[in-house]
């Protein structure tokens, strides 16, 4: 499928988690060791906020991330205090620009792991319901674009969990209405410059990977001679695919059927149950 990382926390340059790390976002874009597909080459993109406020920048494009030599020099220019990357793998829709996450609609970006099963079938109905002001701002032909969409609808804006619980419910009566037994895999992420929302679900309740970081004050006690941590400051958040690096006591991996909310230093944890709006 893809790999995905968010990041909140002191301005901290890109490159440190795309390309310094040992298993760092680029090194899983050729070498997934949790991920459904070992390679994912069929694009990426970063998406950044300078300050919470503004609408966030993006740079995506449909080469293999390895290989872009912009996404290096543009990973070691920008400093940034929030930050979303993916790499993707794509499913049933074809690689171009407008395919690649994070997708943005005003101050929010969002990007997806797994897939809405027999997209095709259910496809027309699940675009039917994003609401008639939203839909001219699609943009490409994936299902992960029609999920945040979805959950643009259901008030991302206003009460996040929610609106991602009442997509997923959506999605799951529409798939089944259609004959398809397990809907939904995914792990999503959605932020506004100023919090990081992150669930992991799937209708089979196997879903991919996801991990956070443990707390950085208890790293930097761990770890105090160690400069990314310094970096990053005690209140930093990192929600990603995998870990970057085998470091006992800094990763934990993210219960199925849960959603995390990161939100200037304090980081909340709640079951995900999804309910018709």
């Amino acid at each position: 499928m893809c790999r995905w990382l968010a990041y909140s926390g002191n301005p901290l340059q890109l490159e440190t988690v795309l390309f310094n790390a040992k298993h760092s976002l680029i090194d899983q874009s050729l070498h997934s060791r949790l991920g459904h597909t070992t390679t994912n080459g069929d694009g990426f993109g970063i998406g950044w906020y300078g300050h919470p406020t503004d609408i966030p920048f993006r740079y995506r494009c449909i080469q293999p991330a390895w290989s872009d030599r912009n996404l290096r020099e543009a990973a070691r220019a920008i400093h940034a205090p929030m930050f979303v990357a993916h790499v993707r793998a794509a499913t049933d829709t074809p690689s171009q620009e407008t395919n690649c996450h994070p997708f943005r609609h005003g101050r929010w970006l969002f990007a997806h792991n797994g897939l809405v099963r027999n997209y095709p079938a259910v496809r027309r109905d699940l675009m039917v319901a994003i609401a008639p002001e939203l839909f001219p701002s699609i943009e490409g032909s994936t299902d992960s674009e029609v999920l945040f969409f979805l959950a643009l609808t259901f008030g991302l804006e206003l009460a996040p969990v929610t609106a991602l619980e009442r997509m997923v419910a959506f999605v799951e009566e529409t798939g089944r209405r259609h004959g398809v037994d397990e809907p939904l895999n995914m792990t999503v992420c959605a932020t506004d410059g100023e919090q990081i929302v992150a669930a992991r679900y799937s209708s089979e309740r196997q879903s991919r990977s996801l991990f956070h970081n443990t707390s950085f004050r208890h790293l930097h006690e761990l770890y105090p001679d160690d400069p990314r941590i310094a970096m990053a400051g005690q209140d930093a958040f990192l929600v990603l695919s995998e870990p970057l690096a085998d470091l006992p006591g800094w990763w934990q991996e993210i219960p199925e059927s849960t959603v995390m909310v990161a939100r200037g230093g304090e980081i909340e944890q709640f079951p995900f149950e999804p309910q018709v709006a």
